[in-house]
């Protein structure tokens, strides 16, 4: 027997075989832009990373003032 796939929204379930064809358009699009928004923050955790060791290597690379 089959898995049958469910979702919950606002504490409902809903199977997604009884959903209609738009609800379940939607679904995938709300799962695409989880997916894109997942790896946006990864691209911005790399970013902020090498902003900081660039940041890093500019305060080491300044003239020592005393």
């Amino acid at each position: 027997m089959a898995d049958t796939q469910t979702l919950t929204i606002d504490g409902v379930d809903y199977r997604l075989e009884e959903l209609s064809e738009g609800a379940r358009q939607q679904v995938a699009n709300l799962r695409a832009v989880d997916e894109e928004i997942e790896r946006l923050q990864r691209s911005l955790a790399i970013a902020q990373t090498a902003r900081s060791a660039y940041a890093r290597e500019l305060g080491d690379a300044l003239p020592k003032k005393h």
